[in-house]
């Protein structure tokens, strides 16, 4: 056969080859090397598509590849890792171990500037380094609950579009799901949040407005330490004085003193705090019974945006011959970061205040390669709901 035929035929075939490649599932379990246990919150980079995973509770995340990738893999508390995908043996599953930081460093930090003024100038820093355009590939996820009985659950792929000019976003939704049934009652409190407020929230640290007001030594008692497992960071805790009445929010902010951004925060309520409220009796005030948010940020060395949130809220509901807890968790997971200016149409955006009730757009299981893997027992809850459909 002529060296050009052989030539044209190799060509062919590496052609089909190339377009007969399928994408394949993947799933890494994160680990810590001494205790073994599952290392929840990682984050895995997958650097031949630059997606971002987060581990769950499992340690677990799961994505789509075609043919292999180096993976990065930090996690506050751990030193970073790059795994080669030669040194995985392409397995489909495999386990990475990380070690600990162990910096047992937990000193009280004394400075000549108050912590109030130090929050300041972190505020001020960490909301000029993420304000850039931008867009930002996020998966969204909402579980509902009613008397302690999971009702309701929604996610979806969204995309946030920040305008650097006036410092808001656009949401842009590509695919959402929805399962379960809503009490006609509680219907109208359980359309979930806003979700260009939380994301416009989580970007401009309206969270620390109370500590922020001139009023707040008042209210507030400030403590900063180095960080217990890494020494590149500081911890600063906010806890209300006894003698606060409106005050019942604690606070914890892990930050980088020299770059002066803020990489992760914690506001919670204890019961403590909660029982200084005074309880609502009026048909249709809310009384709160749980508070939790916790929010964490990434820097790669250019940009700094928001990398994952929780939230979870609990109040009781007062109605006419009852009462109704209401439960509701929301989780933010940002899978792509892209300073690229997009452009899309204004059919495109999604004008409304979350994915309830939204009508179902599918076009692929997204939810398995989310960024955010499911736990086992997730996995049941949304499937008994679609069941009940």
């Amino acid at each position: 056969m002529p060296m050009k035929r052989l030539l044209l035929l190799f060509v062919v075939l590496l052609n089909c080859v190339s377009v007969f490649a399928q994408k394949e599932e993947y799933s890494i379990i994160v680990k810590d090397i001494e205790t073994l246990e599952p290392i929840q919150n990682a984050t895995v980079k997958i650097m031949k598509t630059q997606q971002i995973l987060l581990s769950n509770e499992e340690g677990k995340v799961t994505f789509m590849l075609t043919g292999g990738s180096n993976v990065q893999v930090s996690e506050t508390n751990y030193e970073d890792l790059t795994v080669r995908w030669t040194s995985l043996n392409g397995e489909q599953k495999f386990v990475i171990y990380l070690k600990s930081k162990n910096n047992k460093l937990d000193e009280v930090v004394l400075s000549k500037e108050s912590p109030e003024k130090i929050l300041q100038k972190l505020v001020n820093n960490s909301i000029k380094k993420i304000s850039i355009s931008h867009r930002q590939k996020v998966y969204v996820r909402e579980f509902f609950m009613l008397d302690n009985q999971y009702t309701y659950y929604n996610d979806g792929l969204v995309n946030f579009q920040f305008d650097k000019n006036n410092n808001a976003t656009t949401l842009l939704v590509e695919q959402n799901r929805s399962y379960g049934l809503l009490e006609a009652d509680v219907s109208a409190d359980l359309k979930g949040y806003n979700l260009n407020n939380i994301m416009e929230n989580y970007s401009n640290f309206k969270y620390f407005d109370p500590l922020l007001d001139s009023k707040s030594k008042k209210a507030y008692d400030f403590t900063i330490k180095g960080h217990s497992k890494n020494k590149d960071y500081y911890v600063m805790s906010v806890v209300p004085l006894d003698k606060a009445k409106e005050a019942i929010d604690n606070f914890e902010i892990i930050y980088d003193p020299l770059k002066k951004i803020i990489v992760e925060f914690t506001i919670s309520t204890t019961p403590a705090t909660l029982d200084k409220v005074e309880e609502k009796t009026k048909e249709g005030e809310k009384n709160l019974t749980k508070s939790f948010v916790k929010v964490n940020y990434r820097w790669d060395g250019t940009d700094y945006y928001v990398l994952s949130s929780n939230e979870e809220i609990g109040y009781n509901i007062v109605l006419k011959d009852k009462t109704k807890n209401v439960q509701i968790r929301n989780s933010f997971v940002t899978t792509g970061f892209n300073k690229q200016n997009f452009t899309y149409n204004d059919s495109d955006v999604f004008k409304e205040k979350s994915l309830f009730n939204k009508k179902n757009k599918i076009l692929t299981n997204y939810w398995d390669i989310s960024g955010f893997t499911a736990t086992d027992e997730e996995k049941a809850i949304i499937a008994s709901l679609e069941f009940k459909l």
